[in-house]
């Protein structure tokens, strides 16, 4: 690793004023991705600005509608969360299936979705449930949120400080996992509003990252059920194709886990 100043703030104002006096900043959620590049020296940050120890930016409510979920909290205390539990049972099954223990100790919801890695789960959950991301600047519906590959609509120095989840009526998520990495070779969360509406979102197939199903949430409209999707066709021509499977496989592979999603939402 290249030398580096660590800084472990105690508000966002003091991290966002780090950041902008450093030259080549990078601030620190989980750390499961900044680290393991700067070990390998593809990343060389001139200061490192860790946000797990600022409080304001840790814990859950269930207000009404909306149950909101702080940027630093971690995949372990979603897990375990009782009103996690209670408002969106969903979350807490998508959040059991990242990684190991480890892992879930230690990583944020806030720093997957910051990252956007297109095999990541949490994004596929925020679109899927029209989440609002709140930064320390402005809200940004999940529409608007994630751009492609690695990219967000994250200015530079910006920092998430909660998401915003509209508590859906049923929601369900389901992943093929990569036996090693736990990854989602792809995963697809599934979720109906209590007006009616349908959304479905799709993580680890596409080459533009996670994406809306939208033939998929028009068949589960009309019929909610997972016979609803057998006449499905989901085109491959954007597909992720590696030596894990083709596009084709990862193309069919979205019908099948969410017609697992539905099962899974009941």
């Amino acid at each position: 690793m290249y030398q580096t100043t660590y800084h472990r703030p105690a508000s966002i104002d003091e991290a966002v004023s780090l950041f902008a006096k450093a030259s080549d900043p990078k601030y620190l959620a989980g750390g499961h991705t900044l680290l393991p590049v700067m070990k390998q020296r593809l990343a060389a940050p001139s200061d490192v600005i860790d946000l797990a120890g600022i409080r304001e930016l840790i814990g859950v409510e269930a207000s009404g509608d909306t149950l909101t979920i702080r940027a630093a909290t971690t995949y372990y205390d979603i897990m375990t969360n009782a009103d996690v539990k209670k408002a969106i049972p969903a979350l807490v099954h998508l959040t059991s299936l990242l990684g190991d223990p480890a892992v879930r100790y230690r990583g944020t919801i806030g720093g997957s979705i910051a990252n956007n890695d297109p095999a990541a789960d949490y994004p596929a959950a925020v679109l899927a449930l029209g989440a609002t991301v709140k930064t320390n600047k402005r809200s940004i519906a999940a529409d608007d949120f994630f751009k492609g590959l690695f990219t967000t609509a994250l200015e530079d120095g910006e920092i998430i400080t909660e998401i915003a989840f509209p508590i859906p009526e049923r929601a369900g998520y389901a992943k093929m996992r990569h036996p090693a990495s736990r990854f989602a070779l792809t995963g697809v969360f599934v979720a109906r509003t209590k007006a009616g509406d349908v959304r479905v979102a799709a993580t680890g197939a596409s080459q533009n990252g996670v994406m809306r199903v939208r033939a998929i949430e028009a068949a589960l409209k009309a019929d909610w059920s997972p016979s609803a999707l057998d006449a499905i066709g989901i085109a491959d021509a954007d597909m992720i194709a590696d030596i894990h499977g083709s596009a084709a496989y990862r193309a069919n592979l979205v019908k099948v886990m969410a017609q697992r999603a539905i099962r899974q939402a009941g």
